[in-house]
């Protein structure tokens, strides 16, 4: 069966250095060391567990002053792997202003991207401020789509104040009220939303142009209504993620196997809702 992976980082060591402060934090949150690894071997665990990656690079140069790794740098893992990367999640500052839009008009016209990827505890904002609306307007011109994490984070988890970081900036009510006043934009809401999964749930339900990837968890520990709802009245939302390289393919894979879905929705997990959303 095919594997659409929508969120792998690079996992190289460009990558470890645009988290600054926060990858001891992160060691200790996944109780293993938090370093980079060649891209080559990064390429050889997509092949390995047989996924099509989708790349999703990170700035959060304005929160933490660290050089971000850049959609340039994703692009040019994109086209050095063709055969194992197939898309690119740009990443974009709000707080940059103009230079953001730019951005997302490089990424999208000339560097192909499929969309851009925001994570609103880090860079410490909500996606409803209205003071960044231009930003996504432009995005919804562009036709490109958003992918938005929703629910906690490890990163600065245990530290003093989370480094300044606020959980309730990743609410899904924000995205609620973003689907509603961007109704032609396409939403992929990232990981599985806790504390608010039941929260996170309903927005996916309601709004036609929101759906919702699973990366960043181990599928057994997905809360039990959930793992009742993708077989069911979100089977059509549901899109597979890993959060690469947070947790083993091995695990992610083996454990969405013993949820013991049909054939029939796991291809739509897997695959066939990333495909008919995103293109892919």
């Amino acid at each position: 069966m095919r594997i659409i992976d929508l969120h792998c980082y690079p996992g190289t060591q460009t990558w470890i250095d645009a988290q600054g402060p926060y990858v001891e934090a992160l060691a200790t949150y996944w109780k293993r060391n938090w370093v980079g690894k060649p891209e080559d071997e990064v390429v050889a665990e997509f092949a390995a567990a047989g996924v099509d990656a989708c790349l999703v690079a990170l700035d959060l140069e304005t929160t933490v002053a660290t050089p971000p790794c850049t959609n340039e740098y994703v692009h040019g893992m994109w086209k050095r792997h063709p055969d194992r990367i197939i898309q690119c999640w740009g990443a974009l500052e709000p707080a940059k202003g103009e230079i953001a839009i730019r951005q997302a008009r490089r990424a999208v016209r000339e560097l192909g991207f499929m969309g851009f990827h925001f994570h609103p505890i880090m860079q410490h904002f909500a996606v409803n401020d209205t003071r960044y609306y231009p930003l996504f307007e432009e995005i919804a011109s562009l036709g490109a789509a958003v992918m938005i994490d929703v629910g906690t984070t490890g990163m600065g988890a245990g530290l003093p104040g989370g480094m300044g970081a606020r959980i309730r900036h990743a609410h899904p009510a924000a995205i609620d009220d973003l689907a509603a006043d961007f109704p032609k934009l396409k939403i992929i809401m990232a990981h599985p939303g806790w504390p608010w999964v039941d929260e996170t749930t309903a927005v996916a339900l309601h709004k036609g142009n929101v759906y919702w990837e699973m990366s960043g968890w181990a599928p057994r520990h997905f809360p039990g209504n959930l793992k009742v709802d993708i077989r069911g009245r979100l089977q059509d939302k549901i899109m597979f993620g890993s959060d690469y390289p947070s947790l083993p393919y091995a695990r992610i894979l083996k454990e969405w196997q013993e949820l013991d879905y049909s054939d029939a929705v796991m291809e739509k997990v897997m695959h066939g809702n990333a495909a008919r959303v995103l293109g892919l």
